[in-house]
């Protein structure tokens, strides 16, 4: 909605929604003329958004008959409306809330501005107050505060850039908090009882505190409600409670220390439901606000201590015999001072009955959303394994502090006999520091048939070992069939209207974080850039055209539920590696560019073999540039991938090997004397930095692999080239049959300082011939060839004109002279 136009000459109100009118009912505009709203008014309303459900009813608009009680507010005229709300004005809109009069409260009772849109009443109104301590008892309702932000930019920004991933090579330092925050925990941490200790590290003095009890009471009246109304709601949330209380995670607070001047901090609490488990989980609200303090505003967030997501998963990738855990409870490990759990207090019914009085309760942990507790933990974490190394072996402290990710442990060993030592080295470690691992899961039938049946996960516990499959689990988000040892994908279309914004929540909700099936999920991609660029509306239906495209990929990425990628980079009997080499490919074209990272391993025999590493696929940036830039930019990509992959794989590798078919960018590395253009020279610059030109080797486009992730492809031709998975042919083969690079007159000379050179790679300018022609070619020999054509097709049209002037002379010449 942008305009809200109110003309007295009409007796209709045009709302201009999205640049469509529509007509509301004329009775309305009598409402708002008394209300006080000129009719020739115009308030323009700035950019507004859209919201499935706003936290207001029809009975929160007051009425003239709340207003009697109230004497002095007998000037205030209310119009009596039956209509939904459907816009919620705020500061932004200064304009209609500019106060014209005022008339101002009497005690705690409410009072009225009069505006441009008429009066409005603040305060309690519909109260009953009682005469003696004037305590107003009010209708209480949850507000949500919603962070928005311009998704239109955050698209656009996507689009434009380069590559996402952070350099590895620049490792981000600790900030001087993060300092202090180190420096605190590794004072207040202390050894009790079996687990860590460790204080809150707050910012600042935290005895300055306002006491906020009437927000947790306030809430807690709110909650009381909804636990009234479900019966279910509230078996599970008292259910959740009763359990963190009975093991000791929470307590209630001894009545001589009811009474804390200092030092006190209560914390709302709500309860919600986990999407695919269906299971409760009671979430402590450690960033709601009292006079502009919060828990969480006060505690400093600490150094990320976890390890990279990617970097797990390619760890586990790399050994045949793989164990899965998970730590339970993992928050709620790590105790918190005597000193901080008043800072953690919380309301609650003693033993869930509802019909007494609240009671005052505090936890001895830290809780699940305080933003210092990530790094709480896993600070806990990291001292258990270092603590550890002493009396365990030095595998099972490196797991602790390589392949856990957060609460997460996922490992992969050579074999069973060495799975099972390591599972009973992790379990004692890290029992010794208060973490309890549990819901084992493993492809060895062995590693399983020796774990503790209580300590497997639920679907292992029902098996029969010699019968059932093993399941199929998830591997951080990762479907992960145990049986076959294979990652699958398990795509459910989502019946959302075909708009951006449902075909971006579709795009999105892909879970591919080794970009296994990126060349697919690209063309819808570039149907989104489309719409962008057409500049469609959010929930605008799509043209049919293009709503054709993107039916037609919904029911192909279907198909992808057949698709499946061995977890392991070994194949099975390969037996140990002798040597190990990265090779990264890289294309590009006028819809994207991206990258296939591979893994060639060599085994004792000498055999080979090429696994699937990781894949990049970006769709091509808005503003238009050349393909010998965006072929540099994809290079770019590969290096980066290089610097990533070697830190988080830790493996012994060779070094690494980079194919492009692009002679161009070849030519760019290789330079030595020339001066390139910023663009070029801070890209060419980056990859000598990162690799050496003889590291980079040309491939034809027909064999690149990541010709696909640079062009998308469908599902269907997807799944019969194998490509994308296992790697060229060539590359299992000895050097001397790798590709070989063409021949070349002379060494190419792009975007120079120098006024008479070819600026390949100069950006593509509008309406110009020569920028199109060089955009047009990709190489540069067949560049010369077409402009070898042209020149030669000028020679011949030149010669034939000259024939032609010729000719007209001599006709002009005959006609003037007879005798001729």
């Amino acid at each position: 909605m942008r305009d809200l136009n109110l003309k007295g000459r009409k007796t209709e109100i045009l709302l201009r929604t999205m640049g469509q009118e529509k007509p509301v009912h004329s009775n309305i505009l009598s409402d708002l003329e008394i209300c006080g709203l000129e009719c020739e008014d115009y308030i323009n309303l700035p950019r507004v958004f859209t919201q499935k459900e706003i936290p207001v009813k029809q009975e929160n608009i007051p009425q003239q008959k709340d207003l009697e009680k109230w004497p002095y507010l007998n000037q205030v005229e209310l119009p009596h409306l039956k209509a939904e709300i459907g816009v919620l004005t705020g500061a932004n809109v200064h304009k209609a809330i500019e106060p014209w009069q005022v008339i101002n409260s009497e005690g705690n009772r409410p009072y009225a501005i009069r505006t441009a849109l008429g009066w409005i009443v603040n305060g309690p109104l519909r109260t009953d107050v009682s005469t003696e301590s004037d305590q107003v008892k009010t209708s209480s309702f949850t507000v949500n505060r919603i962070a928005v932000a311009d998704i239109e930019t955050l698209l656009v920004e996507q689009f434009n850039a380069d590559f996402p991933q952070r350099n590895y090579s620049d490792k981000m330092e600790m900030s001087q908090e993060d300092r202090k925050f180190m420096q605190s925990v590794e004072q207040s941490i202390q050894y009790k009882d079996g687990h860590y200790c460790i204080g809150l590290p707050f910012k600042n003095d935290p005895a300055n505190l306002p006491n906020n009890r009437c927000i947790a009471e306030q809430r807690a009246f709110g909650l009381k409600r909804k636990l009234s109304k479900n019966s279910e709601f509230y078996k599970d949330y008292k259910a959740f409670m009763t359990d963190i209380i009975d093991k000791g995670y929470a307590e209630k607070v001894p009545s001589e220390q009811l009474e804390c001047p200092n030092r006190v901090w209560y914390i709302p609490h709500h309860g919600i439901y986990h999407p695919k488990k269906n299971k409760i989980r009671v979430v402590f609200d450690c960033t709601a606000t009292y006079q502009n303090y919060s828990l969480n505003s006060q505690l400093m967030q600490g150094p990320d201590l976890t390890n990279t997501l990617i970097g797990v998963l390619n760890r586990f990738r790399q050994e045949p015999v793989a164990v899965m855990a998970d730590i339970e409870s993992m928050f709620y490990q790590v105790r918190v001072p005597e000193t901080d759990a008043d800072l953690l207090r919380f309301l609650w019914w003693p033993e869930g009955d509802l019909s007494k009085p609240t009671a005052e309760y505090r936890m001895t942990v830290h809780l699940f959303r305080a933003t210092s507790s990530p790094s709480c933990v896993c600070f806990a974490l990291r001292k258990t394994a270092m603590d550890g190394k002493m009396e365990a072996t030095t595998e099972a402290a490196d797991t602790i502090l390589q392949n856990f990710y957060m609460d997460d442990c996922l490992k992969s060993v050579a074999s069973e006999n060495a799975a099972i030592k390591l599972t009973q080295s992790l379990i004692s470690m890290c029992s010794k520091g208060g973490f309890h691992l549990t819901k084992w899961v493993s492809n060895s039938r062995a590693v399983l048939l020796l774990l503790p049946e209580k300590e497997r996960t639920k679907e292992v516990k029902e098996l029969d070992f010699n019968k059932s499959n093993l399941p199929i689990e998830r591997a951080l988000g990762i479907q992960w069939c145990t049986e076959t040892d294979t990652f699958r994908f398990a795509i459910n279309v989502q019946e959302i209207p075909p708009t951006r914004r449902g075909m971006l929540s579709v795009v999105s909700s892909i879970y591919d974080p080794f970009g296994l099936v990126a060349p697919c999920i690209l063309p819808a991609k570039l149907l989104l850039k489309q719409l962008c660029k057409d500049k469609l509306g959010w929930d605008q239906n799509i043209p049919e055209k293009q709503a054709q495209k993107w039916f037609v990929w919904q029911k192909d990425m279907e198909q992808l539920s057949s698709f499946s990628v061995s977890r392991c980079f070994k194949p099975d009997n390969f037996g140990p590696t002798m040597s190990a080499q990265l090779h990264h490919f890289s294309d590009a074209s006028e819809n994207g560019y991206g990258t296939a990272s591979y893994l060639l391993l060599t085994n004792e025999h000498g055999e080979k073999h090429c696994s699937f590493v990781m894949g990049k696929s970006r769709v091509a940036p808005l503003k238009q540039i050349t393909i010998p830039r965006m072929e540099l930019t994809a290079a770019v990509v590969a290096a980066k991938m290089d610097i990533m992959l070697k830190q988080e794989l830790q493996l012994q590798l060779e070094d690494s090997m980079f194919w492009t078919d692009s002679l161009t960018v070849l030519q760019c590395i290789e330079n030595e004397a020339s001066w390139f253009k910023t663009f070029v020279a801070n890209r060419v610059s980056f990859i000598r930095e990162a690799t050496e030109p003889s590291q980079w080797k040309y491939v034809g486009t027909s064999l690149n692999p990541a010709d696909m992730a640079s062009r998308g492809i469908k599902v269907e031709n997807f799944l019969k080239k194998e490509t994308w998975i296992k790697g060229p042919e060539f590359l299992c083969k000895h050097k001397s049959e790798w590709p070989v690079r063409p021949d070349q007159a002379g060494k190419v000379e792009v975007e120079l300082k120098k006024s008479a050179v070819v600026n390949c790679l100069s950006a593509t300018g509008k309406g110009k011939p020569l920028d199109k022609l060089i955009e047009y070619y990709s190489v540069w020999y067949r560049l010369k060839r077409a402009v070898a054509w042209m020149l030669r097709l000028k020679e011949i049209l030149q010669h034939l004109s000259n024939k032609r002037r010729k000719l007209q002379s001599a006709v002009s010449q005959s006609e003037t002279d007879p005798n001729k």
